[in-house]
């Protein structure tokens, strides 16, 4: 995935904001709260960061293409960055930041989400 179609597909999600910050990261944002970043890459090639539940971080952590994002999973926060983005595995990413989406908007409260208008579960 490239950071255009990164951010064409974080740009579907309600009530997103976008901000390039950090080192010319693309950061996208629900309600004033990161959910996924675009870049970061050692390499100089794309790279993805997005919030996981615990199940997912222990099990993204150990998983081929990806490692606990750095600047977050060493603060003990679960958050994953998806270092082979060569197209293989675009729909897990795609899935991935959209439960990033939903697991941060559920962070907000009842009625900050109500009044963005979002509907998550």
């Amino acid at each position: 995935m490239k950071y255009d179609e990164f951010n064409d597909f974080c740009s579907s999600f309600t009530a997103t904001s976008h901000v390039v910050q950090w080192g010319d990261a693309h950061v996208w944002k629900v309600g004033g709260k990161v959910f996924a970043i675009g870049g970061w890459s050692k390499e100089g090639s794309e790279a993805y960061i997005f919030k996981t539940s615990d199940l997912n971080f222990d099990f993204l952590s150990d998983h081929e293409g990806y490692r606990p994002a750095p600047y977050f999973a060493n603060r003990g926060m679960k958050w994953i960055q998806q270092t082979e983005t060569q197209g293989h595995l675009d729909e897990e990413l795609r899935y991935y930041i959209g439960e990033s989406y939903r697991i941060v908007a559920l962070g907000l409260s009842k009625r900050k989400r109500a009044e963005l208008g979002i509907d998550v579960e």
